[in-house]
């Protein structure tokens, strides 16, 4: 029952967290101030179930405040918001102990400062209140087990009761609710078989652990069948006759059916790992509110698409590096208010955070409206640092990915929020694990823009199987314009050879020499969406495939990915999608470290 009050409390105060910040900019939103009163009710509720006497302090003397707040007995103001957020906060570090792991009896008791801001909140506020006592009375610790009534002379009851009341509560709560509704309907009702049924749980949860087996069997049984369908291709070439005859019909008939089966198994399974990436990013208002307080700048964030869906496992990973990237455009990105105000910039900065879905891919975007990023500064930096030559890193596209270089930083001097060389090192690291791809664009003194591509699914990927060398590749769906033929001779351009595809010269490179297999004949072009297309050259184009993928643990290959079976049972490496974007270019300690 902790466990379950945990997990849904904790939704409820990253909801409060996203509400109150919401409510700073538009003060008069009473359906807001509702949800948040409703929430800090709930949470007190379950708390007070389970005895935690100082998280139903907090929620109890919040909950005042917003009675307070709803009812018009004060305005809204940033003395009201900042105890409210300093309250969920409180809560969520509570709820967080708990989850991971600490004993209720061991949680820490209510600070006297969230307790001082809180009262303050409510007597400086509520100037209009009556009863001056109540407020002092409201601050002692509640010891009731369950949440009882409070006492509310003067208080609009019907009000109270639409805020309670509506959708949000905790199932155990809720429950209750519904059966003194069901024992009423039953006294009123001449014939108490005509009452309703009790109403059904919609959802259950389960072990992370259990799903991950589930689809692991889901994908495998997928591969079977579709080797099973080539096996009954090649047999079909045969011919079968008197009783054969029919069994070859039937068996052909129910390996479809199998087929069909296991392709839904697998596709309902995957439905079941999906998460909103709005639970990750419910995370961060509060987040970019303290560190803007802490470097002294004034910033809004702008989320949209936090109903986008991608793997659980991408959204658990996820959280670090968009802490990294938010702190970086904070630190690094955003201006101060004077610096903002001499380029006539607004004196409140904005960070963006999107999500969307492209085709089998989940784009995260972060954006900034800061100072952007100086190419040369940052050429001229890794050069001193000795992390390139004076060759490399020629174009500003090129420059700008240099800050993902280990040890990089621009800042002469480390603070507490960025300048030690680690961070986003480890934000690309952290995407490539899950097979996506990082880009940087950036426009000095307008801002700058990071972007993030994923796999919507982490298991399976729709690739495209070609041949080079005679061995079996697939490359990622997500990077393939068109296939084009290969001439005899190309062009060149600064000793590198081009086709020209749709007017625009692109340069060609052979994907077995970079590989390292031995010279082919390679009479086929792949045209890759890239920030910088290129036509990749291989044998020739085995068709397209939903592959399942698994991991390289072992080893490391520069390119490679992971691998995968193809419906013959043939072996195939699958080409990393960051390698492609990259131009695939492989690094002396890559090849080294290979």
């Amino acid at each position: 029952m902790l466990k379950e009050f945990v997990v849904e409390a904790l939704d409820l105060a990253t909801n409060v967290e996203e509400h109150l910040l919401s409510l700073e900019r538009n003060p008069g939103d009473m359906n807001t101030l509702n949800a948040v009163f409703r929430s800090f009710h709930t949470i007190k509720g379950g708390a007070g179930f389970m005895n935690l006497t100082a998280m139903v302090s907090a929620c109890h003397l919040t909950e005042n405040l917003f009675d307070a707040l709803r009812t018009g007995q004060a305005p809204v103001t940033p003395l009201s918001i900042e105890a409210a957020l300093e309250a969920s906060g409180f809560v969520a570090d509570q709820l967080t102990a708990l989850s991971n792991g600490t004993a209720p009896e061991q949680l820490s008791t209510m600070p006297k400062s969230l307790e001082q801001i809180l009262t303050d909140a409510i007597e400086g506020k509520a100037s209009s209140a009556k009863k001056p006592a109540a407020s002092a009375k409201a601050a002692e610790p509640v010891k009731e087990k369950a949440a009882a009534p409070v006492s509310a002379d003067g208080l609009d009851w019907e009000a109270y009761y639409r805020a309670v009341v509506p959708e949000g509560t905790l199932p155990a709560l809720a429950a209750a609710a519904e059966e003194q509704e069901a024992i009423k309907t039953q006294l009123a009702s001449p014939d108490v078989k005509q009452s309703s049924a009790p109403a059904k749980e919609e959802s259950i949860r389960i072990d992370a652990v259990k799903l991950d087996v589930l689809l692991e069997v889901a994908g495998e049984s997928v591969q079977a069948a579709n080797q099973a369908a080539v096996l009954l291709e090649k047999l079909s070439q045969f011919k079968f006759d008197g009783q054969a005859a029919p069994l070859m019909s039937a068996l052909t008939e129910t390996l479809t059916r199998a087929s069909r089966y296991s392709t839904e198994l697998q596709r309902a399974t995957l439905a079941t790992r999906m998460q909103p990436v709005g639970r990750l990013f419910q995370k961060f208002p509060r987040l970019i509110r303290e560190l803007a307080k802490d470097l002294g700048k004034e910033v809004d964030l702008n989320i949209s698409g936090a109903e986008t869906e991608v793997d659980r496992v991408v959204v658990d990973s996820l959280y670090d590096p968009l802490v990294h990237m938010l702190r970086n455009a904070l630190d690094h990105g955003i201006e101060t208010s004077e610096e903002r105000a001499s380029t006539n910039k607004p004196l409140k900065a904005t960070i963006s955070l999107k999500a969307w879905q492209e085709a089998s891919s989940v784009m995260i975007e972060v954006t900034d409206d800061g100072k952007g990023m100086d190419a040369n500064r940052l050429r001229e930096k890794a050069i001193s640092k000795g992390l390139i030559n004076s060759n490399d890193a020629r174009t500003d596209d090129e420059a700008f990915q240099l800050v993902f270089l280990p040890g990089f930083s621009t800042k002469d001097v480390a603070s507490s929020v960025s300048g030690r060389g680690v961070g986003m090192d480890v934000v690309k690291t952290a995407v490539e694990r899950h097979r996506g791809a990082i880009r940087i664009a950036s426009q000095l003194g307008t801002g700058t823009t990071f972007l993030i591509r994923l796999p919507i699914e982490l298991s399976i990927v729709p690739t495209m199987l070609v041949r080079t060398a005679e061995a079996s590749l697939a490359l990622p769906m997500a990077t393939v314009q068109r296939v084009v033929e290969l001439p005899d001779t190309f062009e060149s351009v600064g000793g590198q050879p081009v086709l020209r595809d749709l007017g625009r010269p692109l340069p060609i490179k052979s994907l077995g020499q970079i590989l390292g297999y031995e010279k082919s004949s390679e009479r086929v072009g792949i045209v890759i969406a890239a920030p910088n297309p290129y036509i990749l050259a291989v044998d020739s184009v085995d068709g397209t495939a939903d592959l399942v993928i698994k991991p390289l643990t072992c080893i490391t290959t520069p390119g490679i990915t992971g691998t995968a079976r193809s419906a013959e049972g043939e072996l195939v490496l699958v080409i990393g999608l960051s390698f492609l974007l990259d131009g695939c270019k492989i690094h002396d300690h890559e090849r080294m470290t290979a």
